[in-house]
């Protein structure tokens, strides 16, 4: 994002795509991490209107520190009538996301072309 190509957490990278923004998490996404993800996530979610993709395709450890990441974002971009698509193929991770019921407000979608190109998988719809 602001044109920087570096990323600014080591843990999130930030890109456009098909006009959606992508929070592409990477690693493992614990306590320590999230106090590097916060900024760069709340950054990322306060425009107004945005499609935004949490894509979990490459992260290898989660725990409820990223649970709440995926929350603040949802509550950010869904405040500001936004949209949000959840892309998760990670067996544990999509078990921790049914069994805290997360995955009944954000269905994780299986590929980031199904999460860019089907707006009515959203998390949140406009003007709601």
């Amino acid at each position: 994002m602001g044109g920087s190509s570096r990323p600014l957490s080591p843990h999130l990278r930030v890109h456009e795509d098909r006009g959606h923004t992508v929070l592409e998490f990477h690693g493992e996404i614990d306590i320590l991490a999230s106090l590097d993800i916060i900024p760069v996530l709340d950054a990322a979610t306060g425009r107004p209107a945005a499609d935004v993709v949490l894509d979990l395709r490459h992260i290898e450890f989660f725990d409820c520190s990223g649970l709440r990441l995926l929350h603040r974002a949802r509550r950010r971009v869904l405040a500001r009538g936004g949209q949000v698509h959840l892309v998760c193929t990670h067996p544990l991770t999509l078990r921790i996301l049914r069994v805290t019921e997360l995955a009944g407000v954000m269905p994780p979608l299986a590929s980031m072309d199904e999460a860019l190109g089907h707006p009515s998988t959203a998390s949140g719809l406009r003007g709601r």
